[in-house]
């Protein structure tokens, strides 16, 4: 038989009593050993220096009821009982001195006496295992006969959640309803995507630290952050409003005056006092999107507001301050910028101890059909105007948007304008394949006439670097960066090689698609291993 061990809390108010009326009183420390069928071995009885007397009496009368039981005395003295971080501190170092022989003792929590914070410690570090015990709840006796005693009723406290199927269940239909509401309702079926998105759903509710945002433009960064906001305004974790700027759009005085505020006559034109958007996200959430363009003065000023809370407006000899999170969003890489000193590498450091690369939408295809139908409910909500496709519109619209062809350079921005427009030139609220044939055109030529503005020749910058790109002809240039894009979207050479050579690999009785491919790029010096994929 294993031996019982409980350990228990010094009731100051409900063990107290000096003369012989108190064992007509009900003592919990004293029942605790009186408890028909629940034998106490050993009681660690924890008090402080003030109730040493108390601490005496109680285990004179336990030795009177049990004597059997053997009482140990264990001084813990809180300075503040309800300081939650001093009690959880205090009684874990208690539980990690403790020798715990789980294999010869069973042991016993009981959360009977102590104020409530000692009460919800003890529940933390028994549920942890770091006490390997259960909770024990002690009641007083509710009809006593004469000559019964004051021993009342106790109850063991199970702590396996898994028995608990509604909570488990409940618990995660919350969590999956935060994830849900951080992607819009979106059902999206990327795996990574999602993760990713529960990881921010977890870190958004738990911290306060400011959260980096990347990816590129059109991904969706402004969205998610407003997004963040309702769901932390929700979880009331922030009173304030949710504040966005642009960072792009500030430039010289401007950018100090609209970021940190000025007082009257800081500049010319200053008419007036102004708080700035620090100062109006107070409580709330500060969105700076395209915080790489903010120069080396404003970001030196951001990391002090970011880090102490504090900031000078321009013109003031006084301080402000305002309590913040901070979610920046960026399309550059910062890190390069850093090493190329148009960043703080400080600011960097603190920006990135969260950070989540929102992915490109060609990189996310299979997210494509969950966001169009969003897309749909989107016109509806603003137009309100049911739109819907036929079956085929549907099905050729979806072939195209998934396949090699379609760039989707601005990603949801161009996803969203494109079923604008078809769902407001669809005859009747119903998209055709004539609609639809004539989008695809539409985006082929916005795609292919940003390519003739010289966008998409930076990906061969990127991988060939600057100078030889430039030496490249412009026929070379268009085909090499449709190449460098087909095989940043593969995961093989195999599967570069089919979306690339689809019409004429049909005309081959046998074709190696990766060995075309690798001879093409040959020509420039470069493997498929070279050309690497973003994130």
């Amino acid at each position: 038989m294993k031996r019982r061990v409980a350990i228990s809390i010094l009731g100051t108010t409900l063990d107290a009593g000096k003369w012989e009326n108190r064992w007509s009183r009900w003592r919990p420390s004293v029942a605790l050993c009186q408890q028909p069928g629940l034998f106490i071995d050993r009681l660690e009885l924890i008090h402080d220096n003030h109730s040493q007397a108390l601490c005496h009496r109680i285990v004179a009368d336990i030795e009177t009821v049990a004597p059997a039981t053997e009482v140990r005395s264990n001084v813990i003295n809180f300075r503040d009982p309800w300081d939650f971080s001093e009690v959880y501190t205090s009684l874990r170092d208690f539980a990690r001195n403790y020798n715990f022989d789980p294999e010869t003792e069973d042991y016993l929590v009981n959360i009977t006496t102590g104020t409530h914070v000692a009460q919800i410690c003890w529940f933390l570090l028994t549920e942890a295992r770091i006490i390997p015990g259960q909770l024990l709840q002690l009641s007083p006796p509710r009809d006593r006969e004469p000559e019964q005693d004051f021993a009342g009723t106790h109850r063991i406290i199970d702590l396996d959640l898994s028995r608990y199927d509604e909570i488990a269940k409940r618990f995660a239909s919350e969590r999956e309803d935060a994830a849900s509401f951080l992607k819009s309702g979106i059902s999206t079926r990327s795996t990574a995507f999602n993760r990713m998105i529960d990881e921010i759903e977890r870190v958004v509710i738990r911290s306060t630290a400011p959260v980096l945002l990347t990816g590129p433009t059109g991904a969706g960064k402004s969205q998610l952050a407003r997004r963040i906001y309702e769901l932390k305004k929700s979880q009331r974790k922030v009173s304030g409003p949710f504040i966005e700027v642009n960072c792009a759009t500030l430039r010289g005085d401007q950018a100090m005056s609209t970021l940190f505020g000025h007082v009257k006559g800081a500049f010319t034109g200053a008419a007036g006092e102004r708080a700035g958007l620090l100062k109006s996200a107070d409580k709330g959430v500060l969105f700076l999107d395209e915080i790489g363009e903010l120069g080396l003065d404003e970001q030196a000023m951001c990391l002090r507001a970011i880090e102490e809370k504090r900031f000078l407006p321009v013109g003031a000899d006084r301080e402000a301050s305002a309590d913040f999170q901070l979610l920046a969003g960026t399309n550059r890489d910062l890190g390069e910028d850093v090493r190329k000193g148009r960043f703080r590498e400080d600011l960097y450091a603190r920006l990135n101890l969260w950070t989540f690369q929102l992915p490109a939408l060609r990189e996310r295809k299979e997210d494509i059909e969950p966001n169009l139908d969003f897309e749909l409910r989107r016109y509806l909500e603003r137009e309100g105007e049911n739109v819907t496709f036929n079956k085929e519109a549907r099905q050729r619209y979806l072939a195209f948007a998934t396949g090699p062809q379609a760039v989707w350079s601005a990603n949801f921005r161009d996803l969203s304008a494109s079923v604008t427009r078809m769902a407001t030139l669809a005859p009747h609220g119903r998209i055709t394949t004539d609609v639809v044939d004539d989008e695809v055109r539409r985006l082929n030529a916005f795609w292919r006439s940003s390519s003739d503005d010289g966008r998409v020749d930076l990906i061969i910058e990127e991988v060939l670097g600057a100078e030889i790109a430039a030496g490249l002809d412009h026929f070379d240039a268009a085909q090499l960066a449709t190449v460098l894009h087909t095989c940043r979207q593969h995961a093989t050479a195999s599967a570069a090689g089919r979306a690339l050579f689809a019409i004429s690999r049909l005309g081959k009785k046998s074709s190696n698609d990766a060995d075309r491919l690798s001879k093409y790029l040959a020509r420039f010096s470069l493997r498929f291993e070279d050309i690497k994929r973003p994130g």
